[in-house]
């Protein structure tokens, strides 16, 4: 007899699943892309909905269907790639990008403002910070899951009241939309979209919703699917309503920021202008919480991945991680941004094709004949959007700037989209010729 979770059990689940997504990046891309998109706001809302909710809630889906992690949903592509792809998404949402993230970013809501934006303060923020982070990280289990009950609902709350300001006060009239979201505001929102990272971050995460099902005992594999995606159904909606009130606080603040703000400033300015002092040392008190919360997840999570594959202790890469973090934390929010965009640009797009294809691998004879190409093509012509994205644009040939849809770095969706259409028809034909092969 399998168990059925309760319905305060899938809530909490939702809850859980909500709370390992909100990191630095959500709360802070979503003022950004209202400020700059102003009276194009929505449609680009739209665009950012699609890969900041829609494809982490699909990725949450896909995971459940295969019941595993990125291992599991990688076998089409063969083991040494699998393995490549999640090296990849490891180190994109730990040292690389979203763990320094989580230390500039309560850094430069909370402390900034105090201290002002020196190399100095954050360089001994980022110290203390991340001894902590390695501290807490040492040892997983205890005290993850006291701040996990404690702070999951205190961040809810918090960012609950957030949204509602946002919507009952805003700051100022709408904001004058920039070039690039007059051109182009669907597109544009639909790669900042990519900035979240959730779509990586589900794939790090998805194994940890699946666990925390089975913990439950629940062991039916269908029940498990039905349970992990209503988690992601939940944790999707949650987003969403506090995306849309975070678009709407950027779009209204023009008459507070410069518009190439970031979006620590903007929220700083925001909270300081409708709260006042006491307001802004709660928020950055919140989003200290938050990011050191989600900076231990992703520690422990790396921490875990990488002592399989490697000859050293989980301890030791505990602090080999949390200090690589700490060292590129150093460059700063805008900076990291910036090197972030090109390398995301580049390898979302293969992690999408991924993602979405799973959902058809009954329809093939051999899905690796139709999801490894289609990978690589994306791959390729992602490669071509993070290159023109980055400061090395120069370097690409004459041709790259007439692609379709390049303008709007999406040149890899239909050469991606023939391939599948090309591989289809190979696959059909040829049959099932190797039947030991994954299907």
């Amino acid at each position: 007899m399998t168990h059925k979770l309760t319905t305060r059990d899938i809530i909490a689940l939702g809850f859980m699943t909500f709370a390992l997504f909100v990191g630095a990046g959500n709360i802070i891309f979503p003022p950004m892309v209202g400020l700059q998109a102003g009276e194009h706001v929505w449609i680009a809302a739209l665009g950012f909905l699609i890969t900041a909710v829609g494809l982490p809630v699909l990725t949450v889906v896909a995971l459940a269907r295969v019941g595993g992690g990125i291992d599991s949903l990688s076998t089409p592509i063969g083991r040494g790639a699998g393995i490549l792809l999640a090296t990849v998404a490891y180190l994109a949402v730990g040292p690389l990008f979203a763990t320094p993230r989580t230390a500039t970013v309560s850094f430069e809501v909370g402390i900034a403002p105090l201290t002002g934006d020196g190399a100095l303060p954050l360089l001994i923020y980022s110290l203390v910070y991340f001894a902590l982070v390695i501290l807490v990280s040492l040892y997983p289990g205890k005290l993850l899951d006291t701040v996990g009950n404690f702070l999951a609902p205190l961040k809810i709350i918090a960012l609950i009241v957030l949204a509602v300001a946002a919507i009952v006060w805003p700051a100022g009239d709408i904001s004058v939309a920039t070039d690039a979201y007059q051109k182009a505001a669907f597109s544009n929102g639909f790669v900042n979209g990519y900035l979240t990272m959730d779509t990586l971050g589900a794939m790090v995460f998805g194994i940890v919703i699946v666990n925390a099902a089975r913990s439950r005992g629940v062991t039916e594999s269908r029940l498990l699917t039905r349970y992990t995606i209503w988690a992601g159904l939940m944790a999707g909606i949650g987003l969403t309503l506090l995306y849309l009130a975070l678009f709407r606080l950027g779009s209204d603040s023009s008459a507070l920021v410069e518009q190439s703000a970031n979006g620590a400033a903007i929220l700083h300015a925001y909270v300081q202008h409708t709260f006042g002092g006491a307001g802004s040392f709660l928020l950055a008190a919140l989003i200290f919480i938050a990011c050191m919360v989600t900076a231990v997840g992703l520690t422990c999570a790396c921490a875990e991945f990488f002592a399989q594959y490697l000859p050293l202790s989980y301890r030791t890469l505990v602090f080999i991680l949390g200090g690589f973090s700490m060292v590129v934390s150093n460059l700063g929010l805008s900076h990291l941004i910036q090197i972030s965009i090109p390398v995301l640009t580049a390898i979302y797009p293969p992690c999408i094709v991924l993602v979405v294809l799973s959902f058809t691998r009954p329809w093939w004879n051999r899905s690796a004949r139709v999801i490894a190409p289609a990978m690589l093509i994306s791959l390729l012509f992602g490669l071509i959007d993070g290159v023109k994205a980055s400061a090395l644009s120069g370097i690409l040939p004459g041709w790259t700037a007439h692609l379709p849809l390049g303008d709007q770095n999406l040149a890899w969706l239909l050469p991606t989209v023939a391939m599948v259409i090309i591989t289809a028809i190979w696959d059909r034909a040829a049959g099932r010729q190797v039947t030991s092969a994954a299907h």
